[in-house]
């Protein structure tokens, strides 16, 4: 066979793209867990009461807002580095910086400057999420965007694996001040892969002024049928699943599990649920159209939130706690697949950054404002009965999904 070196210049071209696509969800996966799911196990420790830990999810609101800062993130350009990776090496330097700082805090202490803390965390946690998911999409073909995306998928989830499966299995041999200050140093990866993968090419320029960046993307959105309930289908698909994960540690921790069995359990053998989750789930996607899929999925994962109700009357065994999270997580990733290539397929490309933005803003509505109140709830109505709730909950987005794709639209979009 012959090889030419401008076929293999390309191929190596194509790889180190895809590489860059993988660091770049790791450092985006990283900060999430660590104001969330680690931050919980800090807080229980430390004596915190059980409605404070849930309300910290309002922590996470720059996740749920986020787009009201992309477009100014499209208009205007850093003096180094370029458009992208310059503000991406800002948001990254200071997301190195709060996060050493909430290890310095003091849960038991001062659970206000925490949240203040953790807030900053998220804030430059969901900025560098907006120029990441910019630069992927500019810097991928199309040909290159399947599996690029694929790659920073799992980046993210090798990120959040690391952050909370190791955070909380280091947690019962080391102080979790001394967890946050490490991580803090982990994000050099995501420092190095800004500065050396390339700058995206600026096709088509930048907007001209902040209201063209701001108002074009939301009248192109907001002009389409159906675009409100659209946006409601999107807040609500998963919003049980989520609610129900925003309080599993201190569930398990209630129930008599360890930190160390919920790390090798819940986030080690999870995060490879996950992944044969998402797999198939893509490969199903291939066969049936993306209603379907969404529809199935979401069943599946109304029925696997409804498992941590059979969890608690089975107390502690780590036999039934490896078969819940096994579940859940297989689904989770399943309908993960089908909601995110739902995403995608609405998302017009001349306003990729601002519309994703907007989108996967309220993605995040059930995790940070939603789930706010779920620890009062399950403190008042007990954990089976909270299980059960979030499971009943994820009705509405299926019956809202009917509306939203009609059969043609399905049919349209499964012969692209």
């Amino acid at each position: 066979m012959k090889y030419s070196f401008k076929s293999s210049s390309k191929r190596f071209s194509t790889a180190g793209k895809l590489t860059v696509s993988f660091f770049m969800g790791f450092s985006c996966g990283l900060p999430l867990l660590l104001t969330l799911s680690v931050l919980q196990a800090w807080m229980k420790d430390e004596g915190v009461d059980l409605t404070v830990i849930g309300m910290m999810s309002l922590v996470g609101l720059p996740y749920t807002i986020k787009f009201l800062w992309a477009p100014f993130l499209d208009r205007f350009i850093p003096p180094f580095l370029g458009r992208r990776r310059g503000w991406l090496l800002i948001a990254q330097i200071a997301l190195m910086l709060s996060i050493a700082g909430l290890g310095l805090t003091s849960p038991g202490k001062s659970p206000w400057m925490v949240a203040f803390v953790a807030f900053l965390v998220t804030f430059f946690s969901a900025s560098q999420d907006i120029v990441v998911d910019a630069y992927r999409r500019e810097d991928l073909s199309d040909k290159e965007l399947g599996f690029g995306s694929s790659l920073y998928v799992n980046g993210y989830r090798v990120g959040m694996l690391l952050a909370s499966g190791g955070g909380l299995i280091l947690a019962d041999q080391i102080s979790f001040s001394f967890i946050y200050l490490l991580f803090s140093g982990v994000m050099l990866i995501g420092v190095v892969t800004t500065l050396v993968a390339p700058e995206p090419k600026m096709e088509q320029g930048t907007p001209k002024t902040i209201k063209d960046a701001v108002i074009d993307p939301l009248k192109e959105y907001f002009t389409r049928k159906n675009a409100v309930l659209i946006l409601a289908f999107i807040l609500l698909y998963k919003i049980g699943d989520t609610m129900a994960s925003n309080l599993t540690i201190p569930f398990y921790l209630d129930i008599g599990f360890s930190k160390t069995e919920i790390g090798t359990v819940v986030k080690l053998f999870g995060f490879w649920a996950t992944i044969a989750g998402s797999l198939i789930g893509g490969a199903l996607m291939l066969k049936i159209e993306i209603k379907k899929s969404l529809f199935f999925f979401g069943i599946l994962q109304a029925v696997s939130t409804a498992g941590f109700a059979v969890l608690y009357y089975i107390g502690h065994s780590i036999i039934g706690l490896s078969a819940v999270v096994a579940f859940e997580n297989l689904t989770a990733g399943m309908g993960t697949s089908a909601y995110a290539a739902y995403m995608a397929s609405i998302t017009n490309k001349q306003f990729t950054a601002t519309q994703y933005a907007l989108l996967s803003s309220l993605m995040g509505i059930p995790r940070v404002i939603i789930s706010a109140p779920t620890g009062f709830i399950a403190k008042n109505i007990g954990w089976s009965s909270f299980f059960i709730l979030c499971t009943l909950i994820a009705i509405p987005g299926l019956i809202l999904l009917y509306k939203i794709i009609p059969e043609k639209q399905t049919k349209r979009t499964q012969a692209k």
